[in-house]
């Protein structure tokens, strides 16, 4: 079963500094029927002006995922750790048994993300920050595993602690592939126009918008231009 998300349908909330638009309830924005995805609490789709961003904060025990669009994200936390996180490159960090964090673009031009919370499955671990690159080249078959929960593949993922993975790439216009899922799937539009098609039902994904993917073991993929997708996997 897909359910599908439309980017004009999604939460909205501006700023002035940050808009910000939540495909689940956060802050201000409530939605009784959008608390979360499973495991998947949050994503939001953001956009942070230049010379802004989030002071020092705090979170504990929660698997939080940067996936960088366009610009670059400056963090610094309350470990040591210090980074600067550019377009096409992901950033992981576990909450733990407490992190104070900040996040901002010290760029002079806009910041786009994607921010995704998932729920862990350990608790009051010892926090931690760590940063990739995506595959730069475009994918005619597949997307590459950028974020997992299994310890088996470490090797080109970041690590959380959930059972989860999260895929995500550019594609290039005309390619189809099938896409397997292990628990059930959120499906994001970063860029571009695609079809998801599962169990003879097909739905178009515009930039922006969000799609549930459920009871299903695959899913094709087809793109009908250049796009980024993303697709997180989890519990």
């Amino acid at each position: 079963m897909i359910k599908h998300y439309p980017f004009q349908q999604i939460g909205k909330a501006n700023h002035g500094w940050l808009k910000a638009n939540h495909h689940f309830s956060f802050a201000n924005y409530y939605n009784p029927r959008r608390m979360g995805f499973g495991t998947l609490r949050v994503i939001n789709d953001d956009c942070i002006a230049a010379g802004t961003g989030f002071p020092a904060h705090p979170h504990r025990n929660m698997e939080i995922i940067s996936f960088i669009r366009s610009g670059a994200i400056t963090h610094k936390d309350s470990q040591g750790n210090k980074g600067v996180t550019r377009a096409g490159e992901v950033q992981v960090m576990s909450a733990g048994s407490g992190i104070t964090h900040s996040e901002y673009n010290l760029t002079k031009e806009p910041l786009t993300l994607y921010q995704i919370w998932i729920e862990p499955n350990k608790h009051n671990i010892t926090p931690r920050w760590d940063s990739k690159l995506l595959p730069k080249n475009t994918n005619d078959n597949a997307l590459p595993l950028l974020v997992s929960g299994y310890r088996d593949e470490q090797d080109n993922a970041l690590f959380i602690n959930q059972d989860a993975r999260i895929f995500g790439g550019k594609v290039k216009k005309g390619a189809q592939f099938t896409h397997s899922i292990t628990h059930q799937a959120y499906v994001l539009a970063s860029t571009g126009e695609f079809e998801i098609t599962a169990n003879q039902q097909t739905v178009r994904m515009n930039k922006g918008d969000g799609a549930e993917v459920t009871k299903q073991q695959e899913m094709m993929i087809t793109a009908l231009s250049d796009a980024e997708i993303i697709v997180i996997d989890a519990c």
